[in-house]
């Protein structure tokens, strides 16, 4: 028989008359040892086994030597191992002189990665990445422009859709959780404040808090696993039922029937979102603080009227245009360079989720260094 068509090779543990046999298939040779080794050690094999060979159809000296290894690793002694199938074969007499020669051989052992390569894969794939997000921002930007100079390529109907999607069907999640972070931060910090006798002094950090950071945050990671997922989805279905290679062969841009309005929508639709997310999650401090710290609600508005500039309103409104561009952007480009197939769909949705709440967490992270220095 042919080294291509020899069996593949396999071992499994069986019981038989109260004894544990390990059975042996296929072709066992150097080649195979990646594959054979890793699943010698993961089966539970203890002193007293019997090593079943009548299903090999070969054996080599690596092989043989991986076999005792991995008995004597779990400690069996194959000396007294029951050896079935072997006699008379050459595959025993192979065997018996790799026990005799094993204790002169090294013990098998894969060779540890090394940490600067895989590292250095990491960064390269990473690189592509971003290489490719700055590319498809290129390309948006382009069709953005040539939207300026003809507005009629805008499709409305699409546009109106998506936004339905990004914005009218997201305010109920949105205010639900909203309104329990705000429950749940005027809870933790009146537990605080109490102590020092500062309640008051919780609506100005509920206020400052959810309007400058949480909201935005919040909202745009609700809306990353929402709408994000949903554009890679959508767009990576279409691609896989070549729905977008139909929109080439009518010599449209899927760019402006596809990206534009998806990027748009959710750039109108943040902000609007952020702003619901601001009074729900201002509401819902209100309604705990009262019961738990004393501070009625005309006491609430009032502080937060002296308390909560503007400003900190604004930069949170401000920060959502670019959390929406950023998720908008990821989510489609995942969706329109997705491999053909439904495995892939899934995987680039996933991605999509994970690289836009990073992102968000980035540009969050570079808003504040910049308001820091601008001293807002």
């Amino acid at each position: 028989m042919s080294a291509a068509g020899l069996p593949p090779p396999s071992c499994a543990l069986e019981a038989d008359a109260g004894r544990t046999v390990l059975h042996l298939q296929g072709a066992w040779r150097l080649a195979a040892l990646p594959t054979l080794w890793p699943r010698l050690r993961a089966l539970p094999l203890a002193p007293g086994i019997a090593v079943d060979g009548s299903a090999l159809a070969e054996l080599d000296s690596a092989a043989a030597l991986a076999l005792l290894w991995a008995l004597q690793q779990a400690g069996a002694d194959p000396e007294r191992v029951d050896w079935r199938g072997f006699d008379g074969a050459p595959a025993r007499v192979l065997l018996d002189t790799a026990r005799r020669q094993s204790h002169r051989v090294p013990q098998l052992a894969l060779p540890p990665r090394p940490p600067l390569p895989a590292l250095g894969k990491e960064v390269l794939s990473l690189g592509r990445l971003l290489r490719g997000h700055l590319a498809f921002f290129g390309l948006t930007c382009a069709a953005l422009g040539a939207l300026l100079v003809r507005p009629r390529l805008l499709r409305v109907k699409e546009l109106f859709a998506q936004i339905q999607h990004c914005l009218l069907e997201a305010i109920p999640v949105v205010a639900l959780v909203t309104l329990l972070i705000g429950v749940t931060i005027a809870y933790l910090l009146g537990l605080q404040a109490e102590k020092y006798g500062a309640n008051i002094f919780v609506v100005d950090g509920v206020g400052i808090g959810m309007t400058r950071e949480f909201a935005p945050i919040i909202v745009a990671v609700i809306v990353a696993g929402r709408s994000g997922a949903a554009f890679t989805a959508q767009l990576g279905a279409m691609r896989l039922t070549e729905e977008t290679d139909a929109i080439h062969t009518l010599g449209l841009s899927p760019a402006q029937v596809l990206v534009v309005p998806r990027v748009l929508a959710l750039v109108l639709a943040l902000p609007l979102l952020v702003f619901v997310g601001d009074v729900v999650g201002i509401l819902g401090a209100m309604l705990v603080a009262d019961p738990m710290l004393g501070i009625t609600p005309a006491t609430f508005l009032e502080r937060l009227r002296g308390a909560l500039d503007l400003d900190h309103v604004w930069v949170g409104l401000g920060k959502a245009p670019v959390f929406a561009l950023a998720i908008a952007l990821i989510g489609c480009r995942m969706g329109m360079n997705v491999g053909r197939d439904t495995r892939a769909v899934g995987l680039a949705t996933t991605s999509t989720v994970v690289q836009s709440i990073v992102a968000v967490i980035l540009l969050d992270a570079a808003f504040a260094v910049l308001f820091q220095h601008l001293g807002i």
